[in-house]
């Protein structure tokens, strides 16, 4: 391994690591602050691009954080940085459930860990609420009306009718597959 290849899985391990250990509230969490790290500060993905790795991590089975760190890995140096990235994701939750499991108790009977607990809460109800405008915002940008109706429809789904979230992704990746699919005989044909 070179020591530019190096740098790049420690510069992965130490910003996968840094971003999992101060993440409060699950995967939804990660996210924009992986978008944030590697599509504002680092420059290493395109804004559109980083959308669809979010997507896939979605539909993908497991933790979106997990998901996600992976294929961001695997996009920036392969299969060892996918290696490189998991790692630096699970580890600081591995530490910190240790340490919890280990004074469970004295944290469960405490009134400042549970306010503390609340507050982290509303934190992470704003951050979840920053980063759907900011992603939204970002597909309404494309000027792709499909996009944007799929977007739409998908949070009326959702928000209004109670539909299952997971039938929503499937759905909307049905519908994403007919239009591309659609999009390319139709000009096939106009050839």
């Amino acid at each position: 391994m070179t020591n530019k290849g190096f740098k790049l899985y420690l510069k992965l391990f130490l910003s996968t690591f840094y971003l999992s250990a101060f993440t409060i509230g699950g995967g939804y969490v990660i996210v924009p602050l992986m978008r944030k790290k590697f599509v504002e500060e680092y420059h290493w993905i395109e804004e559109s691009e980083m959308l669809d790795l979010v997507a896939i991590a979605q539909s993908a089975p497991g933790v979106i954080a997990v998901n996600t760190s992976i294929l961001v890995g695997y996009r920036l140096a392969g299969v060892p940085g996918a290696f490189v990235t998991i790692l630096g994701t699970v580890t600081p939750p591995l530490i910190i459930i240790s340490v919890i499991s280990i004074f469970y108790l004295s944290f469960k009977q405490s009134s400042a860990v549970n306010a503390v607990l609340k507050g982290m809460g509303a934190g992470v109800a704003a951050v979840v609420a920053d980063v759907t405008v900011k992603m939204g915002k970002n597909v309404i940008r494309e000027k792709s009306i499909f996009s944007t109706v799929v977007m739409l429809l998908s949070f009326v789904a959702a928000f209004f009718l109670k539909i299952d979230v997971m039938l929503i992704i499937l759905a909307g990746g049905l519908l994403g597959l007919f239009y591309t699919l659609c999009h390319r005989f139709g000009k096939r044909g106009k050839k």
